[in-house]
């Protein structure tokens, strides 16, 4: 997939205020600090998502639109412990929502660090994705902070923790260094069948 334009047409703060569907969407989850606005500004080739020094700071659902046919969503982080409860209430309500109502939805990228284990909070995610019959794969950020002697054993480390719930596609990625974006621009492509 090439991307040749992207712009971001909505920013969602409550349940049900999104734009109507297009020909595909697909959507990016992540504990917050993950590096998600580092990877969708790699997949986009520019700097559009809001890369903030502070994590938890995503609270919205926010839609870019990719090549005028497809919305690429960032979904606010997770797991975050200076987040109210309130706050977490609000992100679960918001999260739910979008996943129980987007039809249109063909994927969804979650993004866990590969440098450290599974935290319980993406396991959660996964069961949660699970249970509402939500497809994902499994994106490793900031691979390039893992030596390469360590390498194999952080993937086998990954892949034998969410071999519980299933078998699932893992792709190593980084945002500095470019690894993974053309494997995920290229599954991307297959997902919204670009030809």
């Amino acid at each position: 997939m090439v991307i040749k334009d992207v712009k971001l047409v909505k920013v969602a703060k409550t349940p049900g205020d999104y734009p109507p569907p297009l020909k595909g969407e697909i959507a990016f989850v992540g504990r917050s600090n993950v590096g998600k606005s580092s990877l969708l500004n790699a997949l986009f080739n520019k700097k559009i998502a809001y890369v903030s020094k502070t994590p938890g700071k995503t609270r919205s659902i926010n839609f870019y639109l990719v090549n005028s046919r497809y919305y690429f969503v960032d979904l606010p982080g997770y797991g975050y412990a200076k987040v109210s409860k309130k706050e977490r209430m609000q992100w679960k309500k918001l999260v739910e929502d979008y996943f129980a109502n987007r039809w249109s939805l063909q994927m969804v990228f979650l993004l866990v660090d590969g440098r450290i284990p599974p935290q319980e909070t993406d396991l959660m995610m996964v069961e949660w994705l699970k249970s509402l019959n939500v497809p994902f794969t499994i994106v490793l950020t900031k691979m390039d902070k893992v030596k390469m002697s360590e390498r194999k054993k952080k993937l086998d480390e990954h892949k034998k923790a969410f071999s519980k719930y299933g078998e699932y596609t893992i792709i190593p990625t980084s945002s500095v260094t470019g690894e993974g974006i053309d494997d995920l621009l290229n599954l991307i492509s297959t997902l919204l069948k670009e030809n």
